[in-house]
């Protein structure tokens, strides 16, 4: 079967359409309507006139795509592509923390579970999270569910106290100072780009910290020639597109986020065909959780 045909034929009968995070193979990206960071898609979604929403990415960004969406049927082609990250927040527990620090504001990453933005204050992507943080009254700051990411932010702002969750993303956590000292001595004269979702002492050997989008956009505005990347390899599909002049190397070996590679063109054109798996979210923890990403939205 000729699946970029049938997707394509399918996504206009559905009046659909799809997009893709930057970390999916690249025969998904190649077939989107859009590709990008997860709240940037979401975003694009919501202002667009299709009735479908197909959503190539984990679990909590179908979530977040409803969220913006809530009219709009929202479909994950591979339902059972999660994020550990988000899945280490929970809403009772989060609820004893808020209790224990009363006077702290919750600040959640965008890489949570659509319940517990509806328990949050408000809500931040990895570049906008420093704007973010300085944007809220409290002196303390209670951040979730990203650690790493939460202590790159306290650096920024160190005259706010932060509360951090033990969570973090599997993939980035693994990065090493030795994957930094072995791919420095490799590649002596390029560029360290990793994302702050990575280790405080990888992100303190970096010569630029930025999201997935930044990271792109840096290493193509950038007049280098090479570049170590830090981030999940799917990213590398659009940096050679984009820079076909330019060298770049993968700061580890198979760094790959499993949940990431799920989506293929074989479940894409079943999700089509099928109109599965639909994402569903009760009006109330849809009408909390825009709350949070609003507040974001608002932040200048």
């Amino acid at each position: 079967m000729d699946y970029i045909k049938e997707i394509l034929r399918l996504k206009e009968e559905r009046n659909a359409i799809i997009v893709a995070h930057l970390y999916q193979d690249g025969d998904i990206q190649d077939i989107a309507d859009m590709v990008g960071d997860s709240f940037e898609l979401s975003r694009y979604c919501a202002t667009t006139d299709k009735d479908v929403i197909v959503f190539c990415g984990v679990h909590f960004m179908a979530e977040s795509a409803k969220i913006l969406s809530p009219g709009k049927t929202v479909l994950l082609p591979a339902i059972d592509a999660g994020c550990p990250m988000a899945d280490m927040a929970n809403v009772e527990d989060l609820r004893k923390l808020k209790a224990k620090y009363p006077e702290a504001a919750t600040v959640c990453y965008v890489n949570t579970t659509a319940a517990i933005k509806a328990e949050c204050d408000i809500c931040c992507t990895s570049s906008i999270a420093e704007k973010v943080v300085r944007s809220v009254p409290n002196k303390q700051i209670i951040f979730l569910p990203d650690r790493n990411l939460g202590q790159y932010i306290a650096k920024q702002v160190p005259e706010k106290e932060f509360i951090f969750w033990a969570g973090f993303c599997p993939t980035h956590n693994a990065l090493s100072i030795m994957h930094v000292k072995e791919a420095r001595e490799a590649y002596p004269d390029a560029v360290l780009a990793v994302h702050p979702e990575a280790p405080p002492e990888v992100v303190d050997l970096a010569d630029f910290v930025g999201s997935t989008k930044q990271i792109i956009d840096f290493c193509t505005q950038s007049d280098k020639q090479e570049y170590i990347i830090g981030t999940e390899e799917g990213i590398l599909h659009q940096l050679k597109k984009k820079n076909p002049n330019k060298e770049f190397y993968m700061l580890k070996y198979r760094f790959i986020c499993p949940n990431m590679k799920k989506t293929n063109l074989e479940n894409l054109y079943e999700a089509l065909r099928d109109m599965k798996h639909e994402i569903t979210l009760d009006e109330e923890t849809i009408k909390k959780a825009s709350l949070s990403l609003e507040r974001m939205l608002n932040v200048k």
